[in-house]
């Protein structure tokens, strides 16, 4: 499923770095993510070589964000040596390709701070008005 160098871009670097990223479509409020393969260079004029999936970070119906990946061909790149950006290996650490990202386990842990505060101040919000009320 690649996709050919677009015409009027110049000549296509077969040897040139190559960066496995995520590339942003879809409208405003409703993000859709692409994983494609494309120079490593940020040049906006340069086609990108090859979508290996898909990422849609907006829950659906049963609570879930939805990845697709081509481990294949993400395979074959990683062997010609592309760079794989931060969020694309938090990604592929999640579905078990990597070791899973430090910054995963931060998030997490973030998140069950947050919850334990929210769980005190709920538990201190309870207990004042059950004083309130005797």
């Amino acid at each position: 499923m690649s996709l050919p160098p677009a015409s009027g871009t110049g000549r296509y670097f077969a040897k040139a770095a190559k960066s496995i990223r995520l590339i942003r479509q879809g409208c405003t409020n409703r993000p859709f993510f692409h994983i494609s393969v494309t120079h490593r260079r940020r040049l906006n004029s340069q086609p990108v070589i090859e979508q290996l999936g898909s990422y849609d970070p907006m829950p659906n119906i049963n609570n879930e964000k939805l990845v697709a990946l081509n481990l294949e061909r993400l395979k074959y790149w990683l062997g010609k040596g592309a760079h794989v950006s931060t969020p694309v290996s938090e990604l592929l650490g999640l579905s078990g390709f990597f070791p899973i990202h430090p910054r995963t386990y931060m998030t997490a842990w973030r998140n069950r701070q947050q919850e334990r505060e929210n769980l005190a101040k709920q538990e201190a919000e309870n207990a004042k008005e059950q004083t309130a009320a005797t």
